[in-house]
């Protein structure tokens, strides 16, 4: 494996030395790992930020195709430490190798799906209306107008995707799409695989004589460190994947700024899953076992995990209840991420367990070790929910809440009590669909993404995906973390007027030299 120095990466050097106090642990077993790493300076951190401002001033002017270049780099470099990878993320983070060769793909998919957005160049939203110095009563102007980068983004590591949603995640890639150096701050639970992908990226900076300060990985504390950088007046956007308290209180630091900056954070969500009564009859065991598949996978540790299962207690639900209950109860036991993470869901399932209006129906098997964790159903009454705000609390695991309602109206009742979602799922027969049409409806003003008679855990990485919601699933609800929409988080609109078209951007300009698709005086061109 390659080498691992325990230090932060600023610019194109290594961080200070010093003692380290941050050490990777092993979930199954509580070791210690090694190396231990050096918790980043304020000296460091402002060289860092300082970097990435003056390295803005190169790399947000280069063209499309020299970032593509650089993110296929990335991914090439990426893939070639497969096996490193494979090696050291398991023993970070308790998932199988196999977990951590999917996530290596998707990350590289990503890094070469943004690079061919940015080759072909559309993406900027080139809007061109033409001068008319004959108008009457006053000649109109040139104007001219396409997205342009925003400058040093910081992103902050998730815990549960060491790779996809990490240091070179979709936040990273969408950044550097944009033509944003980035200042990453690595997850406490992986730093061993942040510093891996960390020396690919630098490598590639390097390979592609980008600026010093194109990226920086740095290591410390969750509250100072990433308060110290949202903080910094060099940022000017962040990008957040983790805890409802954790955004909350970055978002709240980054709208405090003398100069506010947009902060983009991925939060909390329970993704309801509604189960309609035509559907139900003609195949319960079938739902219940891709319900079971879907609450389960990765340990329930995914931000789409089914949390809360809605049905129609008109139709005969038992069948159903029984075979997802049998299902539970048979699902193994395993490692959680962290102990934060294993404390937090056994903290959730106590709290549930002990409320006299949930019935705890299945409860799935356990295994020796730390951090480790068992599937669990519980059920309980529409009533009950809707008069019982922590009955809406995302639990973070393996489990699911189902609610039984008494009819159509009720379920909409539900629906509306939701607060915003990252996903609802709505299993129906066509008929189904059709008498609910307003519930589809309700579903689309709370959540980013609507499935139909499918599971929300697998997020396509795609143009068409959306991977957001209303608050609190995420800070902003018009934007998305995940497909290549991503990429307009991290620009703003600039418009150009009479400009000599030589001193156009070249998207910009008279001849369309890029050959990209533009709005032409109201037509598309």
């Amino acid at each position: 494996m390659a080498e691992l120095t325990g230090k932060s990466i600023i610019g194109s050097q290594p961080g200070d030395g010093g003692h380290p106090t941050l050490f990777g642990i092993n979930p199954a077993t509580g070791e210690s790992l090694q190396p231990g790493y050096v918790v980043v300076s304020e000296v460091e951190l402002n060289r860092a930020a300082g970097l990435a401002a003056r390295a803005f001033e190169t790399l947000g002017k280069t063209s499309g195709a020299a970032r593509a270049v650089f993110l296929r780099k990335i991914a090439d470099n990426i893939e070639a430490i497969g096996d490193d990878l494979a090696k050291c993320a398991p023993q970070e983070t308790g998932l199988p190798e196999g977990r951590i060769r999917m996530e290596t793909g998707r990350t590289c998919g990503q890094l070469r799906l943004f690079a061919s957005v940015v080759e072909e160049g559309s993406w900027v939203d080139a809007r061109i209306d033409h001068a008319d110095p004959e108008r009457e009563p006053v000649p109109k102007p040139d104007v001219r107008s396409m997205e342009r980068p925003l400058g040093p983004v910081a992103v902050f590591c998730a815990s549960n995707f060491p790779l996809a949603f990490s240091v070179a995640g979709g936040d990273t890639a969408s950044a550097f799409a944009a033509g944003c150096p980035v200042v990453v701050k690595a997850h406490h639970s992986h730093p061993g695989t942040a510093e891996l992908i960390g020396q690919a990226i630098s490598a590639a900076v390097h390979d592609c004589a980008l600026p010093e300060g194109t990226f920086s990985l740095v290591y410390g504390p969750g509250r100072e460190t990433g308060s110290a950088l949202v903080r910094h007046p060099a940022i000017k956007a962040a990008g957040f994947t983790g805890s409802r308290a954790g955004g909350q209180a970055l978002m709240k630091l980054a709208t405090d700024r003398p100069e506010p900056i947009p902060f983009y954070a991925e939060m909390s969500s329970i993704n309801p899953v509604f189960i309609l009564p035509g559907v139900m009859a003609e195949c319960p065991d079938q739902l219940a076992a891709g319900l079971h598949g879907s609450m389960t996978l990765g340990v329930g540790q995914f931000c789409t995990n089914p949390g809360l299962t809605i049905l129609d207690g008109t139709a005969d639900i038992e069948p159903f209840v029984a075979k997802l209950g049998e299902l539970v109860e048979g699902s193994p036991g395993a490692t959680m991420l962290n102990s934060g993470i294993s404390d937090a869901y056994d903290s959730g399932a106590d709290l549930l367990r002990q409320n006299s209006a949930v019935d705890t129906i299945a409860l799935g098997q356990t295994a020796g070790g730390q951090c480790q964790a068992g599937a669990a159903l519980f059920r309980t009454s529409a009533k009950a929910f809707l008069n019982d705000e922590s009955l809406g609390a995302e639990l973070f695991g393996p489990s699911t809440l189902v609610v039984t309602d008494d009819g159509t109206d009720k379920m909409l009742t539900l629906a509306r009590s939701l607060e915003g979602q990252l996903t609802a799922t709505v299993h129906g027969t066509e008929a189904d669909l059709r008498a609910n049409r307003e519930l589809l409806d309700v579903l689309e003003r709370k959540v980013g993404r609507v499935v139909v008679n499918g599971f929300p855990t697998g997020v396509e990485v795609c143009h068409a995906m959306v991977h957001g919601g209303p608050f609190p699933a995420t800070s902003d609800g018009r934007s998305t973390s995940v497909g290549t929409n991503a990429i307009h988080r991290f620009t703003r609109l600039v418009c150009y007027q009479g400009f000599p078209d030589a001193l156009l951007p070249t998207e910009l300009q008279e001849a369309n030299p890029l050959a990209i698709r533009r709005l032409v005086d109201g037509k598309s061109n």
